[in-house]
């Protein structure tokens, strides 16, 4: 256990970050389950710009790689395209 104040508020500061960030992701990664689900165009092409967002706000967050998050989008927008 740590014996400065400060490495204990780091402690907490850093737990708190990894909740808002696995929440973060893991409401992302829903949302692209959803969005890949779809089978109407119309209704896809709503959704995507969201996703679109939430992967570039994971990406600039370092929560995702850039590369992870453009090939991410790629596929979605490829997917949408084909419906």
């Amino acid at each position: 256990m740590a014996n400065h104040k400060s490495a204990l508020k780091r402690i907490r500061s850093n737990e708190a970050k990894r909740l808002r960030n696995r929440y973060q992701h893991r409401t992302t990664r829903n949302a692209i389950k959803r969005l890949r689900d779809m089978t109407e165009q119309k209704d896809a092409q709503a959704l995507y710009p969201a996703v679109a967002s939430m992967i570039d706000k994971l990406a600039k967050r370092n929560i995702i790689h850039n590369n992870k998050a453009a090939n991410l989008k790629s596929k979605l927008a490829k997917h949408v395209a084909a419906l």
